[in-house]
C-alpha cells in the first residue's frame, strides 16, 4: 500500500522531563511542550508522475508530491537521428496511426537494445546483414513467427526509407526472408455459446447494460476491439441500423447491425450511459468506464473475462473470438465471401478465406457424426 502525502507532525518532546510526562501536565500546571519537525518532501516517483491528477473514486484528484509532468507516458527519444527521422516521416508524411507509431518505435528500440551488445555497438542506420541475421536468431528464441515477420516488416520499411533519403546505398534487409508461419485456424464459438454469453451481463445496472451493448456490438458487426472502443456517438446511425467504423489504416466502412442489437444499444445510451458519465465532462465515446472516460482495449478484455465467469463457460474467450464467430456463422449461413470481406474490413479476400477452412472443418465434424458409415464400424465377417 502506497503512503499518503508527507505532512509536518510532532516527532518528540522538548526535553527528557517532558518525555516522561507524556500525556500529563507539568508540575507547574503548564502543558507539555512538543516541537514539530517538517519532514523533507522527496521528489515524485515515476508512478506518481504518470498518474498525477487521476482520482481513484469519481474523478477526484489524487494527492501527489509534485506537479504533473506533461507527456509522462511518452517514451524517451531514441537518440538516434535515423530512427527519429523515420518516425517523424511516418507521423508527418504518411499520417500513420498512433498504434503504428507505437509499434514501429517499439521495434526500433528492440533492435537498438540488441545492437548495444554487438561489437562496436553500431547505430541503427549503420547495421550490416550480419548484425541483422544475429538479431533474427535472437528473435527466433523469444518470439513467435508472426511477431518476427511483423518486426522484419518494420525494419524493411525503415531501411527502404534510409535508401530513399540517400543515407544508405542498399538495404541490409535484402535477402532476409520471413520465417515460415503455420496457418492456424481461428477459434470460434458455436451459436448457443454466443447467445449464453450475450445474455450473461445483468440488465439492471449501468455496467451490466453497457456490457450487454458492448458484446452485442462486437458480435453483430464483427468489430475489432480497437474499432469498438474508438466508436463515437456521431458514428451511430441506429435509425438506419448502421455503424460507421474506422478500421486499420484509418479506413472507414459502414457495417449494418440487426434490430436486436439496435434496441440493446439504444437502452444503454438512454439509461446507462448518462449514469456512467455522471458529473464528468461530456464525452463523445459510446462506451464509457465507471469514471466517465472512454473504455480501453484492456477494459474490454476484462469485461469479457468477467462475463465468461458469470456465464460459467469452460473456455477462454477473447474479444477477437466474437469477430471470428461472426464471420464463421455468416459463412455457414451462405453469405458470400466477398460480402464478409467488406464487413470485416479486410484488404484482401485471401485473409477472409481462413474462415472457409473453419467451415469445412465444422462440416467434416458434422458429416462424421451424422453419416451412418462414418461412425459405425463394419460388421466382422464370419469365418
Amino acid at each position: 500500500m502506497r503512503p499518503g502525502p508527507t505532512v509536518a507532525r510532532p516527532v518528540g518532546h522538548a526535553n527528557p522531563e517532558d518525555r516522561r510526562a507524556s500525556g500529563r501536565r507539568r508540575r507547574d500546571g503548564a502543558p507539555t511542550a512538543r516541537r514539530a519537525r517538517t519532514v523533507a518532501v522527496p521528489p515524485p516517483t515515476a508512478w506518481e508522475t504518470r498518474h498525477a491528477g487521476r482520482g481513484r473514486y469519481h474523478g477526484s484528484p489524487r494527492p501527489t508530491r509534485g506537479p504533473p509532468v506533461p507527456d509522462a507516458d511518452a517514451p524517451e527519444p531514441l537518440n538516434d537521428a535515423d530512427a527519429d527521422g523515420y518516425l517523424e516521416f511516418l507521423r508527418a508524411i504518411r499520417d500513420a496511426s498512433p498504434h503504428t507509431l507505437r509499434a514501429t518505435d517499439a521495434d526500433l528500440r528492440d533492435l537498438a537494445s540488441f545492437l548495444v551488445m554487438r561489437p562496436g555497438a553500431p547505430p541503427l542506420g549503420r547495421v550490416d546483414r550480419q548484425d541483422l541475421r544475429a538479431y533474427l536468431a535472437s528473435l527466433a528464441r523469444r518470439n513467435a513467427a508472426r511477431t518476427i515477420s511483423r518486426k522484419l516488416a518494420t525494419l524493411r520499411g525503415f531501411f527502404r526509407w534510409l535508401v530513399r533519403e540517400g543515407r544508405l546505398e542498399a538495404s541490409p534487409m535484402d535477402g532476409i526472408t520471413n520465417p515460415r508461419q503455420g496457418r492456424s485456424l481461428p477459434e470460434v464459438l458455436d451459436v448457443d455459446s454466443v447467445l449464453v454469453l450475450l445474455e450473461a451481463p445483468p440488465g439492471d445496472t449501468p455496467q451490466g447494460l453497457r456490457d450487454r451493448a458492448l458484446l452485442e456490438t462486437l458480435y453483430a458487426a464483427g468489430l475489432r476491439v480497437a474499432e469498438l472502443v474508438g466508436l463515437d456517438r456521431a458514428q451511430l446511425d441506429l435509425a438506419a441500423g448502421f455503424l460507421r467504423v474506422t478500421g486499420k489504416g484509418r479506413k472507414t466502412r459502414e457495417v449494418p447491425i440487426h434490430r436486436r442489437a439496435v434496441r440493446v444499444i439504444e437502452r444503454y445510451l438512454a439509461d446507462a450511459r448518462p449514469a456512467l458519465l455522471g458529473h464528468h465532462a461530456p464525452h463523445d465515446a459510446v462506451f464509457l468506464n465507471r469514471r466517465g472516460g472512454r473504455l480501453t482495449d484492456r477494459s474490454v478484455r476484462r469485461i469479457i473475462d468477467n462475463t465468461v465467469l458469470r456465464a460459467a463457460a469452460a473456455r477462454n474467450v477473447h474479444p477477437h473470438m466474437l469477430r471470428h464467430s461472426f464471420a464463421t456463422h455468416l459463412l455457414g449461413s451462405g453469405v458470400d465471401l466477398r460480402l464478409i470481406q467488406e464487413l470485416l474490413g479486410h484488404e484482401s479476400v485471401g485473409t477472409t478465406q481462413i474462415y472457409t477452412h473453419v467451415g469445412i472443418e465444422h462440416l467434416t465434424q458434422v458429416y462424421d457424426a451424422a453419416h451412418p458409415r462414418a461412425h459405425r464400424r463394419a460388421p466382422k465377417r464370419e469365418k
